[in-house]
């Protein structure tokens, strides 16, 4: 299985600061933020990694993680000319995942608790008996509008819709930013029309 850490976007809300420095390379505690999404794929035992970004931010990233040698994983970077979502970021991304499984966090977001889940998902998928093409990971919010949001088959629990920052959402369930996708992932990315 492979990672891939989306590490794009402007941070508006995060002005002044982020128009100096991202909001991924920003300190939270006593580490960049960064370190967060890539210490969860590195639990998960994932050690081939990708980290896209934008032109700007990719060489601070390569400053910050180089190779990844030193943490013993290997470290690829991509450039995303514009933030255009997590389907662009599979067809940038398809020669490095190259038809394997792989895990998809967004360089944002922060896990705490029991991984338990996370763990039990990746080996479902690669072990993938029940022909899973996809985990998408959930958790219910007050104020779905604000997120990007999952709606489910309420008896087989298959995914029906995601809808990013919806004026009616569908459901309750925000999408937290991490995602587990079988060796099609590339495929569908193609296949796949933009939201509005």
């Amino acid at each position: 299985m492979k990672g891939i850490i989306l590490a794009g976007g402007a941070g508006s809300r995060l002005y002044p600061i982020t128009q100096i420095i991202t909001k991924q390379l920003q300190p939270i505690y006593d580490k960049p933020m960064i370190y967060y999404p890539l210490s969860l794929l590195m639990m998960m035992d994932i050690r081939e990694i990708l980290i896209i970004s934008t032109p700007h931010d990719i060489p601070h990233f390569k400053n910050l993680l180089g190779t990844g040698n030193n943490l013993g994983i290997n470290i690829s970077y991509e450039i995303q000319q514009e933030p255009k979502g997590i389907a662009q970021a599979y067809i940038i991304g398809e020669q490095f995942i190259n038809h394997d499984h792989s895990m998809m966090i967004l360089g944002d977001n922060l896990f705490h608790g029991d991984f338990n889940n996370f763990r039990v998902a990746v080996n479902n998928q690669i072990n993938n008996k029940q022909n899973i093409k996809a985990h998408v990971f959930a958790y219910p919010v007050t104020d779905p509008q604000r997120y990007g949001v999952v709606e489910f088959d309420k008896q087989s629990g298959k995914v029906l819709s995601i809808e990013e920052k919806p004026t009616n959402p569908k459901s309750n369930f925000a999408i937290p930013g991490l995602y587990i996708f079988d060796g099609t992932s590339c495929k569908r990315a193609k296949e796949i029309t933009p939201s509005q």
